[in-house]
Parts: C-alpha cells; structure tokens; sequence
C-alpha cells in the first residue's frame, strides 16, 4: 500500500489542532492537510477529562477561537460546553473530514534531500506511514496516558477508593461518603465544590495555598452587547476587552506584587468571613503569577466552605491509613473516598522522536524560536498556549504564522524554513519561568529560551500579535531547498510507493 502525502500533517485534534485547520483552510488553502489524533474522539483536554465540575480557567471570550464567537452565556463554561464548541466547530468549517482517529504518532524523520517528514503513527489497523513538507504537532503539554501521582505511603492499605481526576470512573458514586481532595490547583478547586453537592463532606488537603480568585460565570457586560451587536463585533470587543485587563492585571502583579498580593487576600477575606484562617489556608508562599492563579466561578469553592460543605486543611500526609489519611500534625482525616489532584505530567510533543537526515534530535538540547520551533530543525512546529492567559490567543497566533511560513516557501519556490541561532549569542533560560511543581519537574524534557528575540518568550499577547503578524519571517529564519523544475512530461504523483 503507498503512503499517503499532504503538504501538513497536523498532530492532535483537540482545540490546537482544530484551529490549526481552519487556518490551513484560510489562509494556505492550496495545502492539503491531515489531522492525526491518537483518541477516538476529537476534544483533546475537553474530550478526556471526565471529573465533577470540569470546566475552564480562562473566561471563553479568550479561550475560543478568533474566528468563531462564543455565544453562550457562561464566560466560564464547563468542559462538556467546550467540547460541543469545539465539535461544532470542526464540523461547521468540514474539519472534521480531515482528522484520521486512532492513529498515535511515534515517529517522525526529516530527509532534505526529499525536503519531507515521513511521520509513523501506529493506526487502528496496525503501523501506518504519511509524509508531508511540514509537520504542526498540536498534541498539548502533557502526558494523556500519565497523570502525576506521588508515592504516598501505605496508599495499598486504604479500604476506600483512590482516584485520580485524568482517569475518573463511571461507576464512582460518591453520595452521602467522605471525601478528600488532595491538591490546591485548578483541579482541586473545581473539584471541591462539584462533589461537594453530593458528598457528606469534602476536604482539600493541600501541602501550601494558593491564590483562588472568585469571578462571575457570565460576563454581563458581553451579554449585554451580544443582544445588541453582530455576534462577531460583540465577541471581538468582549474579547479585547478581556485581553487588555488580563494583560493589565498580570503586569500589574509582577510589578507590584505585595499590593496585588494584599488585594488578592482581602477579596478572600470577604467571602470568608474575618474569623477565617486565610493566613494559613490561602496565602501562599509565592507572589501573584509565579504560579497560575486558580480561578473560581460565582466564588463556588467559598460558598461551599461557608455553608459547612466543604473544608480546607493544610498539612503534610505522614501516611494513608485504611481508613483515611494520617497527618504529618498527628490529626487524621477520615475519607471513603481519596482524589490525588496532583498535577500533571508534562510531555514534550507527545515523545515523539524526531531526526534529521538519519540524526536524532535532542530537543531539550534546542532554542525554542518564536514560542513555537526549534533550532536546527526544519519544517516543524508546535503549538503552546500562554501560561498567564488563554491557550487559544497563542495558538491562534502560531497557527497563522505557520501559514505564513507555508506561503512565504511557495512564493520563494523554497521547500525548507529552519531556525538557525547562527552569530547570535544566546544565554539560555528555563523554556517557561513558572514556579509550578508540574512546570518544574519537567523543564529539563524542554527546550531552552534564550535571551533575546526571536528565541524569548514573550507570554504577553499584544508583544506577539507584533511579532507574529507584521514582524518579519527572515529573523533567525533560513529559507532554502528549492523545489525541483519539473519535467512537462513527468505525470503527477499523489501517492508516494512504501
């Protein structure tokens, strides 16, 4: 059987690859594509986790896609809204018809002399082969298949359920039982309140707080507009909007970082009560953004804390008992149920192992240029969202620089685009400067930053939309490989032989 050729090959089809493709479709239309996702589903991230209560952490307005409005109510939605979004919207532009499910790619290999990647998938059928000129991993920051889950002690002793919030059973009915939430991230604080409506109790057990800010689900303000305003003209004012005071707020953290702290802190206070121990349970040791702030709908999570549902506990797990969890201070914590919102596991473009010309690649080895390629090698690109605001404004943006990239090649009549540092003399830095367990467990798997443009990252959108789309795509970028003249006689070949 041949193997089939497209000009890109994009990997995953969760929010990245989806958009991906309507941007292939716009903006580079003579390039044929193929979406490869290893799942059954398209979704990505809103596909796979299942947990009470899943939703976003960044208001819709930023976290939808530039091109398609998002017309419900909630700004913060929960994640079966966000996967019917993202369904809807593959199917309204007939991305869907360009995605292969099943199909998990292992590998990929560079020739230049073809100036094309043969990428290896293992497909539903067994191994399968595709080659392209450019390759867009769209695959996501972590491991699918792994969540991260430390080793507590005597964790095998523990009569009641263990549960992990990336594998969440059907059958797991938690009514009327005692429950106990390890974790204080995003995760945790969904979480709490969602079973906390069923459960007889929940407690977050954290090791240290972090910040939780409450916000409202629906955005007046862009309701309001929507009933008046097109839907597009609503949506891009919300959305700018929205992107300003973020960028305003972060900037305004990082600059004044005790008064954000303090103001942070008493937002806390007033939904607690003054009696309420926020200096142990919510003040955390860091200052605003050195970790991502966990966001907190209507203030859910206080609520329930307010009304006796829910509890926080902040200590150390000396051990699991069968009954429960004991504690470093000697308290132990009764639970029927025990669910380890213990982070993720960062993955780099899905282990994936690349070479060039028959040599592996070293990714963490590599600068990463421009937020999205790497040193030293071509035609390849990956799509990472901001740390400090929505995925989809840095995805959008990678999507529609990769285009230009695609149309600057056959505007040239050259097949290769290949980040080079060449003179540059580049101090590395950590690919992403936050102080994450998740992000710093993992940052030696990255590549590096370095110290000036195009190798910084900028995680500040307005910066980007400069950069990406008026900048030029000569810095750093070299362009070569001219595609061969073609014989008039030579027929035209869709498939290239195995």
């Amino acid at each position: 059987m041949g193997v089939e050729h497209f000009d890109v090959v994009v990997v995953g089809a969760g929010i990245s690859g989806v958009g991906a493709g309507y941007h292939l479709q716009k903006l580079s239309p003579d390039r044929s594509y193929v979406i490869l996702e290893g799942r059954a589903a398209m979704g990505g991230t809103w596909d796979l986790f299942r947990y009470p209560g899943i939703r976003s952490d960044s208001d819709m307005y930023t976290l939808g896609y530039s091109f398609k409005p998002w017309t419900e109510a909630k700004a913060i939605a929960d994640g079966p809204s966000i996967l019917k979004y993202v369904n809807d919207t593959a199917r309204e532009y007939g991305i869907d018809q360009h995605i292969r499910y099943r199909h998990h790619v292992k590998r990929a290999a560079w020739s230049t002399a073809d100036a094309r990647w043969t990428v290896e998938a293992d497909g539903p059928d067994g191994p399968v082969s595709f080659t392209c000129n450019f390759l867009f991993m769209c695959s996501g920051y972590y491991n699918y298949a792994k969540g991260h889950m430390p080793d507590f002690p005597d964790a095998e002793k523990f009569t009641g359920r263990i549960v992990h919030p990336q594998f969440w059973p059907e059958d797991l009915d938690y009514s009327g039982k005692q429950v106990v939430v390890i974790g204080s991230g995003a995760t945790a604080v969904t979480l709490v309140p969602a079973m906390a409506e069923k459960a007889a109790h929940v407690t977050m057990l954290q090791r240290s707080p972090t910040y939780v800010v409450s916000r409202p689900a629906e955005d007046g303000f862009a309701n309001w507009l929507r009933r008046r305003l097109p839907a597009m003209l609503a949506y891009d004012i919300t959305r700018w909007r929205n992107v300003l005071f973020q960028m305003f707020f972060y900037n305004l953290a990082r600059k004044r970082p005790e008064k954000t702290k303090e103001r942070l802190l008493e937002m806390v206070r007033a939904e607690l009560g003054p009696e309420y121990d926020i200096a142990t349970h919510f003040t955390p040791r860091y200052n605003p953004w050195d970790q991502r702030l966990c966001l907190v709908p209507d203030g859910d999570l206080f609520a329930s804390i307010r009304n006796g549902e829910a509890s926080v506990v902040t200590d150390t797990i000396e051990r699991f008992t069968t009954t429960g969890i004991k504690l470093a201070s000697g308290a132990e914590l009764p639970a029927d149920v025990i669910v380890t919102a213990t982070g993720l596991e960062l993955q780099l473009l899905s282990d994936v192992q690349f070479s060039v010309d028959g040599a592996p690649i070293d990714l963490p080895k590599t600068f990463n240029y421009k937020g999205m390629m790497y040193s030293d090698v071509p035609n390849l690109a990956s799509s990472f969202g901001y740390t400090n605001a929505s995925w989809t404004l840095k995805a959008d943006l990678t999507c529609a620089y990769v285009c230009r990239l695609l149309n600057t090649m056959r505007k040239r009549g050259l097949r290769q685009a290949t980040p080079r540092i060449g003179n540059d003399v580049l101090t590395p830095e950590p690919f992403l400067s936050f102080s994450s367990g998740y992000v710093t467990r993992a940052m030696e798997k990255f590549p590096k930053q370095g110290s000036k443009k195009p190798w910084k990252l900028h995680q500040n959108y307005a910066k980007d939309i400069v950069a990406l789309r008026f900048g030029s795509v000569d810095d750093g970028m070299e362009f070569s490989n001219p595609a061969p003249v073609k014989s008039t006689a030579e027929p035209a070949r869709e498939r290239v032989p195995a």
